[in-house]
């Protein structure tokens, strides 16, 4: 497990008069055993009786030292180490607190009454000091509007009064100590009114301020005049003031507080006269210093010997941070294997020493930070043994063959060869790689500089890992012809003369070595050319003789021992005019590429020159018009021609101007360099994109656009927008965009999420640093999910309950759950019924459901936004064992509820399924039964009683018929009628008690309130009808015996019991 620290140490500050002792916090996290070790100013602590470091690793100092021989204020870092390597902390300062003395005293002020005044002091102190005021030695009152205290030790009165006239000192206190300026007197002078009016003048404007973050910034505006002018502030770029951090102190002074980088820029203090048109301004800049954070950190990496590691870092700040390299805490060694590009460490030729935790350090005066990785190196037992007798051959000024044998052992399994090879001469020179298969043992590389040492050697590489480097072997390069000639700079010093200088040409032009230099010149009039031949180690030369106001036309050719190169263009130059006045000289001019489109443009003019006017400068392309002419003032040295094309030759003419006329000219060439150099890379890094603004924006897209610094027509650009959610701590939630536009839209971003934006360029193979950061959050989105885990359970036979857990990653909160429920038959019209409830509830009642119905049911969760989907259809069934359940709870079955859950299944155990098979076997079987008994007795018993019937004495009375079954005293019982065998015993049950029946349609019957209360044994066993006629009907006679058995027989099969005497009374 790689080292990290968990407690990281800060800047402290200490008095220096208790000599408080001093704890300093550094632990580290990693892989026991971890031992710390701490560093002062850059060198190693040893524990004695005034270091002393706790188990913890924490370094205690019991008693603060503060003296000129021996301080231990400093720089302290902690080194913790493990078996992996080791890591150096952050720096952390320990400042003793002190107080210097008054760099600025207060000075006398005589002021008019009504007027006015301004005191100020400063000191240097740290802690920053605070300063208060004093009137006379004693405490300024500062109960009136009139006088402001500003946080930098300014004084300010207004509408000065005799009375504030006096001694004014201030006082400057922190932690250490307190001191007391000099005392300066208030001279207040008593004028006559009226007051003539006056124009605004600003008479302590604001200053330029350099301020770090989260500091607080004042910038002063004190103005005068008549009548008092209105003090109002602006940013000149046109950007709004921060309103939450900035405020007004006093009459018109901007305080900002808890400063950050949008605070940067220029203020503008205006003082209006009220009324008016009449105005004054003051401008001050406000630099932001910002310390370093890491904006691409190094990945840690697992790398084969003699293999190679990139280790890649990019950070940001105010000064633009420096970037270097630690290796286990310690400064990384340049080599020849191991160099640095810019911020890019590069380790080649991976040996087993380099396994170690490389640190990335950016520093700047504010601070730094640290970034680690770790190398890996993979050591393979089974490796091929190296390349054999390595040797070079020189082809051409720019190739060499290298050849090779193959490895002694393992050749079989060499999959491709490596070959190596840089610049002999030089430190820190760039090692360049070409890889080849195996199936050679030779290779030219053609794109060597001429006359120019190399060093090569070759690797074998073979699945699992590389053999060690060959021998090293040199090969020089031949000579071959200047690639260009020397920059010429033609000056004039008399109407006859011109003076022709040049400079050496650089080793990568000159392929070799200068043996000669041509000059060639003529009129422009006249084909004649003259030349003159130069030795290698000229620099000028002179040519005289020349006729006055004529232009001639110049050349230069450069040679090496190879030959002549192609000459230079025609250069043009006029030699003056003769005349008697006395011009100004021809001034020295320095002509430099800043880059691959600009040049910047320095001249001085000799003292002993006449007074200049102004100068005059002009440029072209080489083989193109000249441009107009740019007029300077005298008092301009330097000037930056910009927007040129890249690797193209330019004249640039300079003159001065006098009173007396045109001096003498200038005139010299400069070539603009490629803005990518294939190996060196000299050009500079291409300015970052700029003006990232956010265009628009939803839920889950930003549309971004950007604007990029002037480039050449013709110039492929491209751009990655890095896009990083903030507080993120996974790296693969970053996400790099490629696009050759200038706009984008960023999809697939999550909804109410702060991202940081930040774009790059790349324009000839090179990459511009990271844009500034633009931070926006993305709208809020209705859930994307719906509620999870919907299950419906019948708790009674008309009310359901209904649950729901909230939405998976819900993107705000849920304010609202909306419940669909609908019966098959109403869900097949589209006819739901919609209830909602709170979203602090997961779970609702469905109330008057339709017994026996089967049910739908779905849900879906809602916020501010809008509604999310809906979940699955989930299906109610009714109450298993019944169609129908009474309200009577005593109906209720002893079965639990039957829970449906949102998969649609019915879950049932293993019991309940055994239970089911046994019931339905047991019901069938009963029903096979029953059918068999009811065919064989049911004739014989209607017969029997039929007889019986006839046989029976019956009593009739007048206006009645009533039908009796009277028992014979001693006779035997009556036998059971067959209803009675089938139904049970019959019951005496009234008709009045029956007409209270509603039909259910279930086994038993459902009863009323009353009829329930009087028999509830019957209540599910009886059904009973009148088997007479209407009330409103006399029956007169006995009817047939005959017809009183249909009745009997219509009501015995329509209805499970029959009572023992019918009485029909009229």
């Amino acid at each position: 497990q790689l080292l990290r620290f968990i407690v990281s140490l800060t800047f402290r500050a200490f008095p220096d008069l208790n000599f408080d002792p001093v704890v300093l916090d550094c632990q580290a996290h990693g892989q026991p055993p971890v031992t710390i070790k701490w560093l002062r100013n850059g060198v190693k602590l040893t524990e004695n009786e005034h270091l002393k470091l706790l188990p913890n690793g924490s370094l205690f100092i019991p008693k603060i030292k503060h003296t000129k021989e021996n301080s231990d204020e400093g720089v302290y870092q902690c080194l913790s180490q493990n078996r992996y390597g080791a890591i150096l902390s952050q720096r952390s300062r320990l400042t003793i607190a002190s107080i210097s003395e008054f760099v600025l005293h207060p000075v006398p002020t005589v002021v008019p009454e009504g007027s006015i005044a301004r005191f100020s002091c400063s000191v240097t102190s740290s802690p920053p000091a605070t300063i208060t005021w004093e009137l006379n030695q004693s405490t300024l009152p500062l109960q009136t509007n009139r006088i402001t205290v500003l946080p930098n030790g300014v004084l300010q009165i207004h509408n000065v009064q005799i009375e504030d006239a006096g001694r004014y000192r201030c006082m400057a206190a922190n932690i250490g100590r307190r001191l007391h300026s000099e005392e300066a007197t208030l001279t207040v002078i008593k004028v006559a009114s009226p007051k003539p009016h006056q124009r605004p003048r600003i008479i302590a404007g604001p200053q330029n301020t350099t301020v770090s973050l989260h500091q607080t910034v004042v910038l002063e505006c004190v103005a005068t005049g008549n009548p008092s002018p209105v003090i109002s502030w602006s940013r000149a770029d046109s950007k709004p003031i921060d309103i939450y951090n900035a405020k007004v102190l006093g009459n018109g002074n901007l305080i900002i507080t808890d400063v950050s980088s949008k605070h940067a820029g220029v203020y503008l203090c205006r003082a209006t006269t009220p009324g008016t048109r009449n105005y004054t301004t003051a401008a001050a800049n406000i630099t932001v210093l910002v310390p370093p954070t890491i904006v691409e950190r190094p990945e840690s990496q697992t790398r084969p010997r003699a293999g190679t590691a990139r280790f890649m870092c990019q950070a940001e700040g105010v000064p633009q941070p420096r970037i270097s390299w630690l290796k286990n805490g310690e400064d990384v060694h340049l080599n020849g294997r191991i160099k640095m590009y810019n911020s890019k460490l590069v380790i080649t030729q991976i040996i087993p020493e380099d396994d170690a935790i490389y640190q990335c350090l950016a520093e700047n005066e504010q601070g730094s930070v640290l970034s680690l990785a770790r190398l890996i190196v993979v050591m393979s037992e089974d490796r091929p043994s190296t390349p054999r007798n390595i040797h070079a051959e020189t082809i051409s000024s720019s190739a060499i063959l290298l050849a090779w044998e193959r490895p002694l052992y393992n050749a079989d399994k060499v999959i491709a060869y490596s070959i190596h090879y840089m610049k002999a001469e030089g430190l820190n020179n760039e090692e360049y790689q070409v890889v080849i298969g195996n199936d050679t043992t030779s290779f030219i590389i053609d794109d060597l500089e001429p006359a120019r040492n190399y060093s090569f050697y070759v690797v074998a590489y073979m699945p699992m890992g590389a053999s060690r480097m060959s021998d090293q072997v040199s090969q020089h390069t031949l000579e071959d012809v200047p690639l260009r000639t020397p920059e010429l700079s033609l000056t004039s010093h008399s109407s006859t003369d011109i003076h022709v200088s040049w400079q050496q040409l650089p080793t990568k032009i000159s392929r070799g070595r200068v043996s000669a230099y041509k000059l060639s010149y003529r009129t422009a009039v006249d084909d004649t050319v003259i030349s003159v031949e130069l030795p290698n180690n000229s620099t000028e030369y002179l040519l005289e003789g020349l006729r006055p106001d004529t232009i001639y036309l110049l050349r230069m050719a450069a040679a090496t021992r190879v030959g002549w190169c192609e000459p230079s263009a025609w250069s043009s130059h006029r030699t003056p005019k003769i005349s008697n006045l006395k011009v100004p000289f021809a001034p020295v001019l320095h002509l430099e590429p800043l880059n691959c489109t600009s040049i910047s443009v320095r001249w001085q003019i000799s003292q002993d020159s006449v007074a200049v006017q102004g100068f005059r400068l002009c440029y072209h392309e080489e083989g193109q018009p000249e441009q107009p002419a740019i007029l300077l003032q005298p008092q301009a040295y330097s000037y930056t021609i910009s927007g040129l094309d890249p690797r193209r030759k330019y004249h640039v003419k300079m003159l001065a101007v006098s009173k007396a006329g045109d001096g003498y000219q200038t005139d010299q060439t400069v070539s603009t360099p490629g803005c990518v150099s294939t190996r060196d890379q000299m050009a500079l890094t291409p300015p970052p994109p700029h003006q990232v603004t956010v265009l628009t924006s939803n839920s889950s897209a930003v549309s971004l656009r950007w604007s990029h610094p002037a480039f050449p027509p013709g110039k492929t650009v491209s751009y990655t927008v890095r896009c990083t959610p903030l507080g993120t701590r996974h790296v693969s939630a970053i996400r790099y965009i490629q696009t050759t536009k200038q706009s984008m839209m960023v999809q697939n971003l999550t909804p109410s999420t702060r991202y940081e934006f930040v774009v790059r360029l790349h324009v000839d193979q090179m990459s511009s640093p990271w844009s500034s950061a633009v931070y926006h959050q993305t709208r809020p989105a209705a859930p994307s999910h719906p509620p999870a885990g919907v299950r419906v359970t019948l708790i009674e036979e008309d009310t359901a309950l209904i649950s729901w857990r909230e939405p998976s990653e819900p993107n705000e909160v849920i304010t609202h759950y909306t419940i669909l429920y609908a019966s098959q038959s109403a869900w097949m019209d589209g006819k739901w019924q919609r209830i909602q409830r709170e979203g602090i509830h997961t779970m609702a009642l469905l109330e008057k459901l339709e017994p026996g119905t089967i049910y739908l049911v779905k849900v879906c969760a809602s916020n501010s936004v809008g509604d999310g989907p809906f979940s699955d259809i989930v299906e109610l069934p009714p109450k298993r064992g019944h169609a129908h359940r009474s309200k009577n709870p005593r109906h209720s079955d002893s079965f639990p509820d039957a829970a449906v859950f949102s998969d649609g299944l019915y879950h049932i155990d293993q019991r309940s399924v055994t239970g089911i098979m046994v019931g339905v076997s047991i019901a069938l079987t009963c029903i096979a039964l029953c059918f068999l008994f009811l065919n064989g007795w049911i004739v014989f018993r209607i017969n029997f009683l039929f007889f019986q019937v006839e046989m029976r004495a019956s009593l009739y009375e007048a206006g009645k018929t009533v039908l009796r079954y009277e028992d014979l005293p001693g006779s035997p019982p009556l036998p059971l009628s067959s209803r009675e065998i089938i139904f049970g015993p019959l019951h005496s049950e009234s008709s009045n008690n029956s007409e209270g029946s509603q039909e259910t349609g279930d086994s038993g019957n459902y009863s009323n309130e009353e009829s329930n209360e009087d028999n509830p044994t019957t209540s599910q066993n009886s059904r009973t009808e009148p088997l007479g006629s209407d009330k409103g009907n006399a029956v007169s006679e006995l009817q047939p015996p005959f017809k009183v058995k249909n009745e009997e027989m219509r009501g015995g099969f329509r209805h499970p019991t029959l009572d023992k005497s019918c009485n029909c009374s009229s």
